[in-house]
């Protein structure tokens, strides 16, 4: 029997009716046709699925859909504004962060709850985040560095922002 789930996805209320054993990636792929987010290992041990859920990074594929009922979800998709991409987005692409880019929105969604938390980690602090995101492509090091750098425009992005409101 299916039951009523309630979410906000990237900042769009949504009502769904879902069947109880379904699976948040599931309804973000194939309900809400939401492709960015990734479905690889089935497993919950690459976290290409992850999303940030009330500001926290959760594998999509670990979780059943009505455990997040009532909350916030942000996906890849939802960080861009308009034609402009996310500093963190554009981080990745600037610092050449990923090749076949399978893995990307999971480890973009992860750096996005990091940086919300803590918005100037060391090297340390990102290897620690991104524990468990495989990656057979791209080095570690440069999405560590892309990570680091996000972390840079989005503190320049909102110094410009704060001197702007101090100039009217």
């Amino acid at each position: 029997m299916k039951q009523q789930l309630n979410i906000v996805v990237n900042g769009e209320p949504r009502e769904l009716f879902i069947e109880p054993k379904t699976l948040l990636v599931q309804v973000i792929r194939e309900h809400l046709g939401l492709t960015g987010t990734h479905q690889a290992c089935d497993s919950s041990s690459c976290a290409a699925c992850t999303v940030v859920v009330d500001g926290m990074a959760v594998k999509s594929c670990s979780i059943l859909a009505l455990q997040v009922n009532g909350r916030e979800v942000l996906t890849v998709e939802g960080l861009a504004q308009g034609p402009n991409l996310h500093p963190i987005q554009q981080a990745f692409i600037d610092n050449w962060a990923f090749q076949c880019g399978f893995c990307t929105s999971g480890q973009i969604m992860a750096t996005k709850a990091l940086l919300d938390e803590n918005p100037d980690p060391t090297r340390e602090e990102v290897q620690a985040q991104l524990d468990g995101h495989l990656c057979r492509c791209t080095g570690y090091n440069m999405i560590n560095e892309a990570v680091r750098d996000a972390a840079k425009r989005i503190k320049a992005q909102k110094e410009t922002a704060n001197s702007e409101k101090g100039a009217k």
